[in-house]
């Protein structure tokens, strides 16, 4: 429809272009007839006229040097030019014939009968009138060329008036030409006013809309103005706009549900939830996270621990997820010390446009308080039946040294078998109380720099005698430029041993462990204990760590206290450990110490 609207709004401009196109070829064919029949006949009628004047001139002469000389050439002269006359004279009477030029033809006609007929008398007396001028013929000649002029002046006339006329039709076409083009550009601004109006009108009311509708006015609709194009795509922008609407409401209902569900779980939690913006400071706080700023006078802050770890996962975008009690901020509330465990997420609302963290405090006061009297038991338990422990070992070595009398030799093999058993469960509560000291933090480390070098020699040499009785090799690794590690040498030899003893347990004889050393990122230096053991399955990495943990399926003895204990000397250190292993493939242990 747009389309037809388009074609009759231009019709009127095609109309007019045509009516032009047509006059002009209608012109034109009228010029080049007026030029190629009037005017080329009027330029040939005077060429016959110049010709016919001479030819009767030359007639005349003819006859008068027939008077004084030779009468034959004379007359062969004569009759040749007189040949010429009569065949142009021919010509103009056929071509004026039926016009205006046939009067001024026919009085050449005459004039030249008169002046031939004169001529022939001449010849035929010319042996009477010798040497005499014949009147009578020179005035016949003369009013023949008289006759002649006339009929070019007629010719001109006429050529001039052919030219008047020519002249005439073409200041008409041109003036008609200008007129109708001034025509066509007026009716082409105003048509054309006219479809821009009709067209850009309804184009202008859909921008207008679509701008607003952008700027979250939905509820503006696009009037339609037609039935074509324009009013289809007006009515598919009110669909879109009521889909929009619809989309919107629905939407919005449904963040209003989830904000409320939020604000719901933010107020009924028990733990203080803290939301931050980008730069740090407070937007949002759960009632049990104003109770705590209230008790522990945090004023407008958060705890001055978690500062740093705050602005790190707002620089980089990763969660701050501590599991150990190591981590555990103290804060004194009403007088009392509380325990709290830190969670800070990074946290980001692309709608809304809001990129900041939430800090959840989780009270662990009570697990804290339990942790501890757990650690106090197990330390008080392992010391009281440490000194019984060694009484019985005692007493199975001196029933073994026999010096209380003669063991067959199955009482024997039962009391090598319990002093076993007592050495095991000794080792055990040494472990246990080690782990103890280590978690309540009452051991203090003596801190010294030791080169990498010479502590891998050490430890290298210490296990050497157990790698060889079980057919294996140790092999030492160490970067160069590595540098010292500020250590307590004796709690990271216990590391050190404990995980070689480790490798040294799962590796097949004839395998190799190996020794690694060498320089870290952030002013660390990196060990690591390799070996070429049957590896650990990747969802038991995530546990070997934890206390009293083995991988299912060993078969080898252990308490699985050694990498807990070895952890958390590590961590005391400063550093961190960690383990990477797969399935056949062996096991690396490394960890991180302080350069």
């Amino acid at each position: 429809m747009l389309r037809t609207r388009l074609i009759f709004g231009l019709l009127p401009l095609l109309l007019l272009l045509v009516a032009m196109g047509g006059y002009a070829v209608f012109t034109c064919r009228e010029l080049s007839r007026a030029i190629e029949v009037k005017l080329v006949s009027n330029y040939r009628g005077l060429l016959a006229t110049e010709d016919m004047k001479e030819a009767a001139a030359l007639m005349d002469r003819a006859a008068g040097q027939a008077m004084f000389g030779d009468l034959r050439a004379a007359r062969a002269q004569f009759d040749a030019q007189r040949s010429r006359f009569l065949r142009n004279l021919h010509e103009q009477v056929m071509a004026s014939a039926g016009t205006a030029r046939a009067a001024a033809v026919a009085e050449v006609d005459a004039a030249f009968g008169a002046q031939a007929g004169a001529d022939e008398e001449l010849l035929r007396g010319i042996s009477a009138s010798l040497g005499h001028i014949d009147l009578p013929a020179a005035a016949a000649c003369f009013r023949t060329l008289q006759s002649l002029t006339a009929l070019a002046q007629f010719d001109h006339a006429a050529l001039q008036a052919d030219v008047a006329r020519a002249r005439q039709m073409t200041r008409l076409s041109v003036g008609l030409l200008l007129g109708a083009m001034g025509t066509a550009v007026l009716l082409s601004l105003y048509l054309s006013f006219r479809l821009s109006r009709s067209l850009l009108r309804p184009i202008k009311v859909l921008t207008a809309s679509a701008v607003a509708l952008g700027e979250g006015a939905l509820d503006r609709e696009v009037p339609v103005l037609s039935r074509d194009e324009l009013g289809e795509l007006a009515r598919a922008f009110n669909a879109m706009a009521a889909k929009l609407r619809t989309f919107r409401d629905a939407t919005t209902a449904k963040m209003m549900r989830a904000r409320r569900t939020m604000e719901a779980a933010l107020t009924s939690s028990p733990d203080p939830v803290f939301v931050v913006g980008r730069t740090g400071s407070i937007e949002l706080t759960n009632p049990a996270a104003d109770r705590l700023r209230g008790a522990a006078d945090l004023g407008a802050g958060i705890p001055a621990l978690l500062q740093e770890p705050l602005r790190e996962v707002l620089a980089s975008g990763n969660h701050y997820l501590p599991a150990g009690y190591d981590r555990v901020i103290t804060l004194q509330v009403d007088g009392d010390p509380r325990f709290y465990l830190p969670r800070i997420l990074a946290v980001g609302d692309s709608s809304e446009g809001f990129d900041g963290a939430a800090i959840l405090l989780q009270d662990v006061t009570r697990f804290r308080l339990l942790d501890d009297a757990k650690n106090n038991l197990v330390g008080t338990v392992s010391h009281e039946l440490k000194t019984p422990l060694t009484s019985l070992r005692m007493a199975v070595y001196l029933m073994l040294e026999q010096n209380v009398g003669k063991l067959s030799p199955a009482q024997a093999e039962l009391l090598e078998t319990a002093r076993r058993e007592a050495d095991r469960l000794l080792g055990m509560l040494n472990d246990l109380l080690d782990l103890s000291r280590l978690e309540a933090g009452v051991s203090a480390l003596d801190l010294a720099p030791v080169p990498a070098e010479e502590l891998l020699g050490a430890v290298a040499a210490e296990i050497a005698p157990v790698a060889a009785a079980a057919g294996q090799r140790v092999t030492v690794a160490v970067v160069p430029g590595t540098g010292a590690a500020r250590v307590d040498r004796g709690r990271i030899r216990h590391v050190f041993i404990n995980l070689l003893t480790n490798a040294s347990k799962y590796s097949p004889a004839g395998g190799e462990i190996r020794l690694e050393a060498g320089p870290a990122s952030d002013g660390f230096v990196r060990f690591a204990v390799k070996d070429s053991g049957p590896g650990i399955p990747a969802e038991h990495l995530p546990h070997i760590f934890e206390k009293f943990y083995r991988v299912p399926g060993q078969t080898t003895p252990g308490a699985g206290l050694g990498l807990a204990i070895a952890r958390e000397i590590v961590v005391a250190h400063g550093g961190s450990i960690a383990c990477a292993s797969a399935p056949g493939a062996g096991s690396e242990f490394h960890f991180l110490l302080p350069a």
